[in-house]
């Protein structure tokens, strides 16, 4: 059975994007960035919410060819294109670098991608991640704690309907004051 984890930047008070979707307060330090980088290096597939899909997808496939990219970002962008993933949205779209569209049920086609054999999955995007989260199929949470308060905007966290236990299995604190905290779901 194949892993899923959850890791998103987030808030000291629990967001993952403030009001109106500004992601300013979470500007990675070189070292998370690399973190992020060797993270996306190790994924074998990333599952993403139709949001964040067109916001990564409107940046990284062509991020290496910008004017003054670094070589950190250079290496990102590559290894994003190369990273097999799908994006879930209800509506047909286009979809290209190495991925595929489902338009289906979201919860059956991430149970089916869990029962088969390969490397872990990460999934992105707080509507998607949210309905993993309610059907119980997250494995590992990651969390990036940035040393920001916004009061608001899109949660890391939804709702849930029973309690989920979970087992610290590490922390590291980066530049800057980010916190990475990393919980296996107690099974």
């Amino acid at each position: 059975m194949r892993k899923l984890t959850f890791g998103m930047n987030v808030s000291l008070d629990g967001y993952i994007a403030a009001p109106g979707g500004d992601l300013g307060w979470s500007v990675p330090s070189d070292e998370l960035f690399q973190w992020w980088s060797d993270r996306v290096g190790a994924t074998g597939l990333a599952l993403y919410g139709r949001k964040l899909w067109e916001e990564m997808s409107a940046h990284w496939p062509t991020a290496d060819q910008r004017p003054g990219a670094t070589p950190a970002h250079i290496e990102y962008a590559r290894r994003w294109r190369d990273m097999p993933k799908v994006v879930f949205s209800s509506t047909p779209r286009p979809v290209d670098w190495n991925t595929r569209l489902v338009t289906g049920d979201a919860v059956t086609e991430i149970t089916r991608l869990k029962a088969g054999d390969g490397s872990p999955m990460d999934i992105g995007g707080a509507t998607l991640a949210a309905a993993a989260m309610r059907a119980g199929l997250i494995d590992e949470y990651v969390l990036l704690t940035a040393p920001a308060l916004v009061g608001g905007g899109t949660p890391f966290f939804t709702a849930l309907d029973s309690w989920v236990n979970l087992n610290l299995v590490e922390t590291r604190t980066f530049s800057g004051g980010v916190v990475l905290t990393r919980y296996e779901t107690k099974r």
